[in-house]
């Protein structure tokens, strides 16, 4: 099968296609014929060794965990799931990814692919969803009538955290450059705030949750507009627990996990057009150089994705 791994740390350069040996399930396992993968944020910053710390990955290491695609084969103990069936997946972080014609999946992480949409539009799908709503209410606890910001809405996490706070019932404020406020309207948002020529922090009334998309000084100017008792829940870096104290709010810090249960939901959402993924580029998995380059530059709409079938 063609894969793209890395040998090495490093830029854009060590992106390797290359041949590999097709792998085989076993026991709970499923192998998945890739039809797409979503690239992330997360796939350079393990290809730069950000991550090797917390992560202890072998290399060679193939990239992406973001996919959808149709079952090849089953593991002896796999009950869930038959030949053929259509799915997509948050894999586990530390095997393997999904930059490649086929995947070994454990079950636990396999959801069925939302039936009214494609494999592209499926594969921009379980990672930045399941970011978006493991950060909003499992971490924020958002709920109906409350008020959320969310920095760099129109990107890949932040386009979902809209749709996904509209649908709890929030109020819902989003941070973007003055060309994608008719895209933020449309999502949902209900204030657009141009963070090229406002700061926010200034043109926003107090807030229960910030989702934090950006760290560094973004995350440290959030602090100003939660409510007492609210809280700042990040997928940059993890909020200081002092700053926290210091303002009378709470912090979280999430690093996403895999999840079928909420996968199946967010599928739910998707058949009843609750939720849409918006995918900019589409590009084959030859130039998975490319995708991670226009990724690690940032300011992409939604999301990019690799073609593999």
């Amino acid at each position: 099968m063609k894969t793209v791994c890395i040998y090495g740390y490093g830029g854009p350069e060590v992106l390797t296609y290359e041949n590999a040996p097709r792998p085989y399930p076993v026991d709970k396992e499923v192998l998945v014929r890739v039809h797409a993968a979503g690239i992330n944020p997360v796939d350079w910053k393990i290809r730069e060794g950000h991550l090797k710390e917390m992560l202890h990955h072998t290399l060679p290491l193939v990239l992406g965990w973001d996919v959808s695609g149709v079952v090849e084969s089953l593991g002896s103990a796999v009950t869930r799931f038959k030949v053929g069936d259509e799915v997509f997946s948050r894999p586990d972080i530390s095997r393997d990814g999904a930059y490649a014609e086929f995947i070994i999946i454990v079950e636990s992480e396999l959801a069925l692919k939302p039936h009214s949409i494609d494999h592209i539009h499926a594969a921009a799908m379980p990672l930045a969803g399941l970011t978006a709503w493991q950060s909003l209410f499992d971490a924020g606890g958002l709920a109906a009538g409350q008020r959320v910001l969310i920095h760099a809405a129109a990107g890949g996490v932040g386009s979902l955290a809209v749709q996904l706070a509209k649908w709890k019932g929030a109020w819902v404020i989003g941070t973007a450059s003055g060309r994608n406020h008719d895209f933020l309207r449309k999502l949902g948002v209900d204030q657009p705030v141009d963070y090229e020529t406002v700061r926010f922090e200034e043109a926003v009334q107090p807030v229960d949750v910030v989702f934090d998309t950006m760290g560094g000084e973004v995350q440290a100017r959030s602090w100003k507009v939660l409510k007492r008792g609210g809280i700042l829940v990040s997928i940059a870096s993890p909020p200081s627990a002092e700053s926290a104290a210091a303002n009378g709010v709470r912090q979280a810090f999430v690093f996403t996990q895999p999840n079928a249960a909420q996968l199946a939901e967010i599928a739910k959402l998707v058949d009843a057009e609750k939720l849409k993924a918006i995918v900019e580029t589409v590009l084959p998995l030859s130039d998975a150089t490319r995708g991670q380059e226009l990724s690690e530059r940032g300011h992409t709409r939604g999301k990019i994705v690799l073609r593999v079938i």
